[in-house]
């Protein structure tokens, strides 16, 4: 497995500590100071924030994040278990998580989370109307192929499911499941094989359970999976952001350095 990694975590290493130019630059403007930036300036920057191990650990997980595997949590009311259903993703590197709130609005759990939320790209679809739909097309267009979790329909399992093109996981909530829309919208169906006399698994157990066995196919896969290098770049930015205590105050100050 190192050996696997380790040309992906050197070629991170160069990006991240002497930015060649495969890292193209980004200008960003924020609101409080209009002096135009390079991104991987100001990430070179704020990276001398972290202690060398910290540094060391951004880089490795990185190397890990995907998004070629998404999930979608259609009005899910119990926070816990959305919350759970986070932990899960940042720990196995999904990095999109698409939260549709139609009748429930989801707060993060932090006991629960752990603070995974600061590591993930959250997409909240809370406008008026049906969110399930403007949520659907939105993955479709941006080339996912939706696929219903459903303990009831028996079409493909997280063994078999393709890997040909970019999956997305939607998952209903804990009573109902998916409503009529998502399943009539989806491109196919998943299951989890069980063999007891419980109908069904906790949300945050499938969850888990659909991820790892997916991610651990993609990884060893040819499909197109890691972060691109602009991708990698945004997502380390917020990394950053989110990490560092004053992480606002330290960037205005450095506009104005270069101003």
């Amino acid at each position: 497995m190192q050996n696997y990694i380790f040309p992906e975590l050197q070629a991170l290493k160069t990006i991240f500590f002497t930015f060649a130019t495969d890292l193209k630059s980004i200008n960003m403007q924020p609101e409080r100071d209009s002096v135009p930036l390079h991104r991987e300036e100001l990430i070179q920057y704020l990276m001398g924030f972290l202690t060398e191990e910290r540094r060391q650990k951004f880089i490795e997980n990185l190397a890990w994040r995907t998004r070629y595997i998404t999930l979608a949590l259609e009005d899910i009311y119990q926070s816990h278990n959305a919350s759970a259903v986070l932990r899960t993703c940042d720990c196995f590197g999904i990095q999109d998580v698409h939260i549709i709130e139609n009748q429930n609005k989801y707060e993060v759990n932090p006991d629960v989370a752990l603070g995974a939320s600061k590591w993930l790209t959250l997409h909240r679809y809370d406008a008026p109307g049906d969110n399930t739909v403007a949520c659907l097309n939105r993955l479709k267009q941006q080339g996912y192929r939706i696929y219903a979790t459903s303990p009831h329909l028996d079409e493909v399992t997280p063994a078999t499911i393709p890997l040909d093109k970019k999956i997305a996981l939607v998952f209903g909530t804990e009573l109902k499941g998916l409503t009529p829309v998502a399943m009539g919208m989806a491109d196919g169906f998943v299951k989890i094989p069980m063999f007891g006399f419980t109908e069904s698994l906790n949300i945050s157990v499938s969850a888990a359970i659909f991820i790892q066995n997916i991610a651990s196919r993609v990884h060893g896969s040819d499909h197109p999976w890691r972060l691109s290098a602009a991708e990698r770049s945004d997502v380390l930015f917020n990394w950053l952001q989110n990490s560092i205590k004053k992480s606002d105050l330290l960037i205005t100050d450095f506009l104005k350095k270069k101003g």
